[in-house]
């Protein structure tokens, strides 16, 4: 049985990552939201954009939300993978701070990409200068306005920061397009210290030539 906790992290840039991702998102393309939530950004999608949208849920409250907002949405745990899905059903598929949550972060993003032409991510930094302060100084798991979990509450299963999912990326032949750091509250333009400095991050990612 799916824990209904999972796949639920609070995005403390909500707003701002909806922004990144529907600046990125072409008018009426296909659409399939991962972890999608109640529904609010397939909303948007469809409404400002005319995107044909999909929402894949496991929480049962949030798959009543999307459904009461008249949008489709299957029932489902990533960590299963996407196997129902159809090859190229998709033009863009969105994984919003969920990508540290399934226990195979690896397959998720080949199947993404196998059922759409592009992924749009949305992930946190635990390369973060206060999270490497918070291991130097207390020798513990980090608790930080970012990440406010102890290590035995946390909904994340992997630890990763932005030098971790580029190195990803380039193992599993997958080419970023955009990477757009995150810094309180704020897209930046990339920088060198990137990975010190962002709370998280988003990428435009799409498949290898």
């Amino acid at each position: 049985m799916p824990d209904p906790a999972r796949y639920q992290i609070p995005d403390p840039s909500v707003r701002l990552t909806d922004e990144l991702i529907m600046q990125h998102i072409d008018r009426g393309s296909r659409v399939i939201d991962l972890g999608c939530g109640d529904g609010r950004l397939m909303h948007r999608l469809n409404d400002e954009l005319g995107c044909d949208v999909l929402g894949v849920e496991v929480d049962h409250l949030n798959i009543m939300s999307v459904v009461q907002r008249g949008l489709p949405v299957i029932e489902a745990d990533l960590d299963r993978g996407l196997q129902d899905i159809p090859d190229d059903s998709f033009d863009f598929a969105v994984l919003s701070q969920t990508l540290q949550q399934v226990r195979n972060p690896r397959r998720l993003l080949s199947e993404m990409l196998r059922a759409a032409r592009r992924a749009l991510v949305v992930v946190p930094n635990f390369g973060h200068w206060r999270v490497r302060l918070e291991v130097l100084r207390r020798g513990r798991t980090p608790v930080t306005q970012s990440f406010p979990w102890e290590w035995y509450e946390t909904p994340n299963v992997h630890f990763m920061s932005m030098r971790d999912f580029r190195s990803l990326m380039e193992r599993m032949g997958l080419r970023i397009v955009i990477e757009s750091p995150i810094i309180r509250g704020r897209a930046v333009d990339r920088l060198l210290v990137s990975n010190l400095r962002a709370d998280s991050a988003f990428y435009l990612v799409e498949r290898g030539s």
